[in-house]
């Protein structure tokens, strides 16, 4: 059994407008490089095995750090990018309720079946997410690794290992905070969710 801690990258510049970073390469804040920080004096006492990143550079610099205090190699991949978000990527609610009001009226009542035009499926998101992950914890063993990729890709992900519908995950994960913990123990067979969204003391 491998123990996964997912972690949210560090606060960036679109924060502020909640505008929707998908494959855009969106730059952290003072405050996301602080988080980056936090999170490297937490692996520094965690008794990590090893630590990955998504190829998104808001991913790699908040994983730089944890690498830098713990003397751990860091490992990018890209099955655990964040979610292509077609026409909505850069754009705030009110935007898309603009631009195509009847395509996002659907997508708030099944995100999964009625992903944002010209975004990409959930179905996929999940298939890469687990194919992702489950490389981490065969890499891993019985190890623990940190992992930094993003908010709803982690979302996604996890109602895939823990058989929740898809469609749900909006509402069943409202919330994943910058730079927060997500732990789960993983084996090929089963996924377990011990803490989500804890904030680093």
């Amino acid at each position: 059994m491998s123990r996964i801690v997912l972690v949210r990258h560090g606060q960036t510049v679109w924060h502020a407008e909640n505008r929707y970073a998908g494959r855009t390469d969106v730059a952290l804040t003072p405050e996301g490089h602080a988080q980056a920080e936090r999170l490297a004096a937490w692996a520094a006492t965690a008794k990590l095995t090893g630590i990955w990143c998504s190829t998104l550079s808001r991913a790699r610099l908040t994983a730089e750090p944890s690498s830098r205090a713990t003397g751990l190699p860091l490992h990018e991949d890209d099955r655990i990018i964040e979610v292509d978000f077609g026409q909505g990527e850069g754009l705030t609610d009110a935007e898309m309720q603009e631009k195509f009001p009847e395509a996002r009226a659907a997508f708030k009542l099944d995100p999964a079946k009625h992903y944002l035009p010209g975004g990409e499926d959930p179905v996929l998101v999940a298939q890469r997410g687990m194919e992702g992950l489950q490389a981490i914890a065969a890499a891993t063993g019985s190890g623990r690794a940190l992992v930094v990729c993003h908010n709803t890709f982690i979302r996604i992900t996890l109602c895939k290992l823990l058989g929740i519908p898809l469609g749900r995950y909006r509402s069943v994960f409202p919330k994943l905070a910058n730079g927060t913990l997500t732990e789960i123990d993983l084996t090929p067979d089963n996924a377990a969710l011990l803490s989500f969204n804890s904030p680093l003391l």
